[in-house]
């Protein structure tokens, strides 16, 4: 969760807003929840409450990638997917910002078996819905193998995060020996894995993370961050649920659940790819950041989720 204070947003990123939206904006303060930036409730004027998210720009198509985004909200909001309405995308010379409507829910905590029920229910919405060409499913695939898109003869296009996320995944090994042996058992597993073919669903692609999920009276209300959205199966999101019940006990039932609906949906080779690419790309994450007393956590979910697996093969 991000805190800070109103007068932390740029004035230069306020007024663009205005100009966009027509309204004056005052910042209200931080909302709980995100971690990648956190988001401001502001008031407009004459006008409800909304949210606004501003990040530095992190590269020259940014602007683009939160556009994408925004035309995946209006294309799922229009099929009754529970996300809010953006009112506004917009650009400064140092920030990428999006204003949405306010909702007025807290984010969950965590996610309990009901949470995750509900959430199952609102990612088949996603099903037949990829409106655009930002191919999660791929990008697992390469993840997974390891493939490099020139090498693999693929016609991709990653963002530069994407891109920066893969190389990191790809120097996982020298981190250490335990670390080594659960990227070498994961990618022998898709050793044989083709490429996938192009999958027709949208996906969210931050999903299970809690702060994403807001809730009322135990009722999921809005599923919130949807700027890395994109392409591919549903099944992706449905793994990163996978990933999130191994907290819990209470969720070894639902998790079962999720498993049955992943095979369903891409079969056991798939399934196999989505759980190593959401593994190593979980590994990324603690080593990057140097929280060494994490992975060992990871490497054990890591190899419990391939077990799983294998016992339903």
């Amino acid at each position: 969760m991000n805190q800070g204070h109103p007068e932390q947003l740029p004035a230069e990123v306020l007024d663009d807003v205005a100009g966009v939206v027509g309204a004056e904006v005052t910042p209200l303060g931080r909302l709980p929840g995100g971690v990648n930036g956190g988001a401001m409730r502001v008031q407009l004027a004459g006008r409800a409450d909304a949210v606004l998210k501003a990040v530095p720009r992190a590269h020259p198509h940014h602007l683009d990638e939160t556009l994408r985004a925004q035309r995946v909200v209006e294309h799922m909001r229009r099929r009754g997917y529970p996300t809010p309405a953006w009112l506004g995308v917009g650009a400064t010379a140092t920030h990428v910002w999006q204003l949405m409507d306010f909702v007025d829910a807290a984010p969950a905590p965590e996610l309990t078996p009901s949470l995750v029920e509900q959430l199952m229910e609102i990612i088949e919405l996603q099903a037949g819905q990829a409106s655009e060409p930002y191919d999660h499913w791929s990008y697992a695939w390469r993840v997974a193998t390891g493939q490099d898109p020139g090498v693999s003869g693929l016609d991709v296009n990653e963002t530069p995060e994407q891109s920066r996320l893969r190389r990191s995944v790809a120097s996982l090994s020298g981190h250490s020996s335990v670390v080594s042996a659960l990227v070498e058992r994961l990618r022998l597993v898709c050793a044989d894995v083709p490429p996938p073919r192009q999958a027709p669903d949208m996906v969210h692609a931050d999903l299970s993370t809690p702060g994403n999920v807001l809730v009322r009276a135990g009722a999921v209300v809005a599923v919130v961050d949807i700027g890395n959205a994109g392409s591919g199966t549903r099944a992706t999101d449905l793994i990163a649920l996978v990933w999130y019940t191994f907290q819990n006990p209470l969720l070894d039932d639902v998790r079962r659940r999720l498993w049955t609906r992943i095979l369903d949906l891409v079969g056991w080779e798939g399934a196999a790819l989505l759980a190593a690419a959401h593994t190593l790309l979980m590994l990324e994450v603690p080593i990057r950041h140097e929280r060494h007393d994490v992975v060992p956590e990871v490497v054990k979910r890591g190899h419990r989720a391939l077990e799983e697996l294998n016992a339903l093969r």
